[in-house]
């Protein structure tokens, strides 16, 4: 049955994504089941996306209501769901009583406002270059697809926007970077999760920070795949007490259900979008408005902050003392994780952990990648830690690097 599923599949569609693994059917908490009835462990959750798991009835309950109510409305109007959003994003993301809200649909063009923001104020004030940091990955479409810093992605879409700059995630990098006094902004990621979960150094976003104030700069934060509890805090960059200037989130924000938001939290910033200088047409739907509220009150009623931050220490810590010889570190915070292997077999523990009921996914060759639901137990990760071992070996034992 998943074989005539996947025909249909190639027959139809455009084949960016490549084959596709399975075709899943439905999904219950943490576990998902594919068309011939298999039943998986999602450790991945749609790549950091589904916090509460599948079918929460959270979620279900307030998308059904609002699909009942009001679906669409565009944004010649405001709606209820949308104003609420607002001003909760305004009150989990923090920083100062200035920050406004622009909702769209995916964390693509939640950066793609972001850097129009960032442009725009270095037009304003005569500076023409923006920094990104390597490795980073902010999205596919041509604005944030500049800010990539993957060549493979890139290039085949060249000339991107020009005056972009990666560096190193380093304070010397940053000083050498800031010191010609013509940088418009900077954007990253507090964990590079495409990468293969790595984490920017304590100081760097403390520091630059202070370059940007002192330079006339934004600080942009890509809190898409950290944000919304992933790390145990509402955002990542919480625990490096910054305030950014802007902040772009998607991903875990519905749920499931595709939503973007860039917040502003300086009043630089705020001003900088002019009516008629940016728009969507299904930013800030309803729907999906009220599937965010849903979560951000789950996520608090539950006390899911505090479970992603202790169960996620704990998980590191029982993967570490397996003491396996192929793990060659493992690290990340709160439930975004990720084990770095000694050889670039990160690809075959994917598929050998879905012969043994686990979604995971390889973040780079060497790298597998835990995003799973934030409702995750104690005990369904020690069942993952239990089962990685056989994992590994097979991995290293079967097929061809």
């Amino acid at each position: 049955m998943d074989s005539n599923w996947l025909a249909r599949y190639e027959e139809s569609m455009l084949g960016v994504f490549g084959t596709p693994a399975m075709v899943l059917t439905r999904g219950e908490g943490v576990y998902v089941e594919d068309a011939d009835g298999n039943t998986y462990m999602d450790l991945l959750g749609g790549i950091a996306v589904n916090a509460l798991g599948h079918a929460h009835p959270a979620i279900a309950q307030a998308v059904e209501k609002q699909v009942r109510t009001l679906v669409h409305a565009s944004n010649f109007f405001a709606t209820m769901p949308q104003i609420e959003l607002g001003e909760a994003l305004r009150e989990i993301v923090g920083g100062s009583g200035q920050a406004k809200v622009f909702l769209s649909n995916s964390g693509t063009e939640a950066n793609e406002a972001a850097l129009k923001i960032v442009k725009a104020h270095g037009n304003a004030t005569g500076k023409n270059r923006i920094l990104a940091l390597k490795n980073a990955f902010h999205g596919r479409s041509l604005g944030a697809l500049s800010l990539t810093y993957k060549p493979a992605y890139r290039e085949p879409f060249a000339p991107l926007i020009s005056n972009i700059e990666w560096i190193e995630p380093t304070t010397i990098a940053l000083d050498e970077a800031f010191a010609a006094g013509d940088v418009a902004g900077i954007f990253v990621e507090p964990i590079q999760g495409e990468a293969g979960v790595i984490e920017v150094p304590p100081n760097f976003l403390t520091w630059a920070r202070t370059l940007c104030d002192q330079n006339d700069a934004l600080l942009a934060v890509d809190e898409v795949q950290t944000g919304m509890g992933r790390t145990g805090q509402w955002m990542a960059h919480h625990g490096a007490g910054v305030v950014p200037d802007v902040v772009t989130l998607a991903k875990a924000l519905g749920g499931g259900v595709p939503i973007g938001a860039t917040i502003t939290l300086s009043s630089v910033a705020s001003a900088v979008l002019k009516p008629g200088m940016h728009g969507t047409t299904f930013g800030g739907n309803p729907v999906a408005a009220a599937a965010a509220l849903a979560v951000i009150r789950t996520i608090k009623s539950d006390g899911l902050l505090e479970h992603a931050r202790i169960l996620g220490d704990q998980w590191m810590d029982s993967i570490r003392a397996l003491k396996n010889p192929h793990i060659k570190q493992v690290r990340g915070r709160g439930l975004l994780i990720g084990i770095e292997l000694d050889e670039p077999r990160a690809g075959m523990a994917v598929k050998v952990a879905q012969e043994s009921g686990f979604i995971i996914n390889a973040a780079n060759p060497a790298t597998i990648r835990l995003a799973p639901p934030l409702i995750l137990t104690g005990e369904q990760a020690d069942a993952f830690t239990a089962a990685l071992p056989d994992i590994i070996s097979r991995s290293y034992s079967e097929g061809e690097l």
